[in-house]
């Protein structure tokens, strides 16, 4: 019984360590604006949209240009800084650069972490793009 025992934490603890390794980059590319919002917004709405997503989330937002603004996300010694174009129809968000993120160009993988971060930018975007 002591050996199943032995068996069974042995197992589940190469589960949750084989879970933890890096995974493919997450971009979102072309997301439709029109799917949320109920009317023809502006590309100043979806600009301003986008900006109150990444700032209510601790990121920092930069407007590079107009369509392009660079958002940076720094928790302890983490940094992930994304891309997000933007049009009144569409925008997308990519990465850029990170730090502490074990980030692999050669394979394109990342810490788990920074795809969840990335998705809830997203989901904040899609939401602020619903109260226009």
């Amino acid at each position: 019984m002591k050996k199943f025992l032995m068996l069974m934490i042995a197992a589940g603890l190469s589960v949750i360590f084989l879970g933890c390794g890096p995974v493919s980059v997450q971009n979102f590319n072309n997301m439709s604006v029109e799917d949320v919002v109920n009317k023809d917004a502006s590309t100043v709405e979806v600009e301003k949209a986008i900006i109150r997503a990444g700032t209510g989330l601790g990121w920092v937002m930069k407007k590079m240009n107009d369509g392009n603004i660079q958002g940076t996300l720094v928790l302890r010694k983490h940094e992930a800084v994304v891309a997000i174009k933007y049009n009144s129809k569409e925008y997308s968000i990519n990465y850029i650069d990170s730090k502490n993120l074990d980030y692999n160009p050669g394979e394109n993988t990342i810490h788990p972490n920074y795809n969840g971060w990335i998705q809830n930018l997203n989901k904040a975007i899609r939401v602020q793009l619903s109260t226009l």
